[in-house]
C-alpha cells in the first residue's frame, strides 16, 4: 500500500477527513496500468450493467458506474428491462451475459421488483463475473478467508479506507452499526480475518441490540451502516475515534431546490468535533464502491485471461 495518507488536514477540534475521492482516484491510477497491461495482450475489460425498472437512484447509481468504465477504458453496456419483468425472463439475460466471452464482469443493480428474489438472481450470475460479490460462492470465499473469490464492493471500499488513511485495524475494537448482507456482515467478515489489514475485534449491533450507545462509545473504529438519517450523535463517540459513514437518506429540506438533500448516517457536524478521522458525505465511501467494483472487475478480466 502507498505510505501517503490521503486525509485532509484539519484543526485540532475537529476530526481529520477521510477523502474517498483522492484515495478513489489513487485506486484508479493504479488499475489504468493494469487495464493497459490487458489491452495489450488484447484484452478489454468487459462490465455488463442490468437495471430493472426506473428507480430513480437506480438510474444515478448506474450513470455513476458508467463513466467511470468511460474514464478508465472498461468496455461497458447496460441492459434495461421493463418494471414488470419476470424473473424467468431476467435469468435467460443473465445466462446470455455469463456465456459472453466479452463480459468479465456483471452487475445487477438493486433494489429489484417484487417479482424477482434477489437471492435467485444473485445465485445465477456466474461467481466468476460476480463482481458484486453476491454470489453464495464468493459469500462462502470471504468467510473461509479465501482470496480467489470477490468481495462486495462498499466494505471492501472501507477497509481500503482505513488502510489507506493509515488507521490501525488489528487489535481495534470495531463495532459496525447493521447486519445487513450488502454492508454489514461482510464487512464484519473482512475485519475479523487473521491478516495484516484485519485483526480487529467486531461488533455487530442491530435493532435489537441493548444499549447500542454504549457499544458505540467502545469503538476505536465505528462503522455506520444501519439505514437511519443522522442517527449517530457526538456522545456516542468514543474521542479520538475513527468514524465511517456508509448511510445514504433522503430527509427533507424546504432550502433545498429539490425539497430534498441526501445525509448519512452520521451526524457529521456534531460528530466530526469528537471524532480522529471522518468520512464526509458525500466525498466519503460512495467514490470507493465504485472504485472497488473497476477492481473486481479488472481482476475478474485477469483472471479469465
Amino acid at each position: 500500500m502507498p505510505s501517503n495518507t490521503l486525509t485532509s488536514e484539519a484543526p485540532d477540534s475537529v476530526g481529520t477527513l477521510i477523502d474517498g475521492r483522492a484515495i478513489a482516484a489513487q485506486i484508479q491510477h493504479e488499475l489504468a496500468g493494469r487495464i493497459t497491461a490487458l489491452i495489450e495482450r488484447g484484452i478489454v475489460p468487459g462490465l455488463a450493467f442490468v437495471r430493472v425498472g426506473e428507480d430513480p437512484a437506480s438510474k444515478v447509481y448506474v450513470g455513476r458506474k458508467e463513466k467511470a468504465c468511460a474514464e478508465l477504458g472498461i468496455f461497458s453496456q447496460t441492459h434495461v428491462l421493463p418494471e414488470q419483468t419476470q424473473e424467468s425472463d431476467l435469468l435467460v439475460l443473465l445466462e446470455r451475459l455469463n456465456a459472453d466471452s466479452r463480459v468479465h464482469g456483471i452487475l445487477v443493480q438493486a433494489p429489484l421488483p417484487k417479482q424477482i428474489r434477489e437471492s435467485i438472481v444473485y445465485s445465477t450470475v456466474s461467481p466468476k463475473k460476480d463482481v458484486d460479490g453476491f454470489h453464495p460462492v464468493n459469500v462462502g470465499k470471504l468467510m473461509l478467508a479465501d482470496p480467489t473469490g470477490f468481495q462486495p464492493c462498499t466494505p471492501a471500499g472501507v477497509r481500503e479506507l482505513l488502510v489507506r488513511s493509515q488507521v490501525k485495524i488489528g487489535g481495534a475494537e470495531v463495532v459496525i452499526l447493521g447486519r445487513g448482507n450488502i454492508v454489514g456482515k461482510p464487512m464484519a467478515a473482512m475485519l475479523c480475518q487473521k491478516d495484516k489489514n484485519a485483526n480487529a475485534t467486531v461488533t455487530i449491533c442491530h435493532s435489537a441490540t441493548r444499549d447500542l450507545a454504549a457499544h458505540c462509545r467502545r469503538a476505536d473504529i465505528l462503522i455506520a451502516a444501519m439505514g437511519v438519517a443522522e442517527f449517530v450523535k457526538a456522545d456516542m463517540v468514543k474521542p479520538g475515534a475513527t468514524v465511517i459513514d456508509v448511510g445514504v437518506n433522503r430527509v427533507n429540506d424546504p432550502a433545498a431546490k429539490s425539497g430534498s438533500r441526501l445525509v448519512g448516517d452520521v451526524d457529521f457536524a456534531s460528530v466530526r468535533p469528537v471524532a480522529g478521522k471522518i468520512t464526509p458525505n458525500p466525498g466519503g465511501v460512495g467514490p470507493m464502491t465504485i472504485a472497488m467494483l473497476m477492481s473486481n472487475t479488472v481482476r475478474a478480466a485477469e483472471m479469465a485471461a
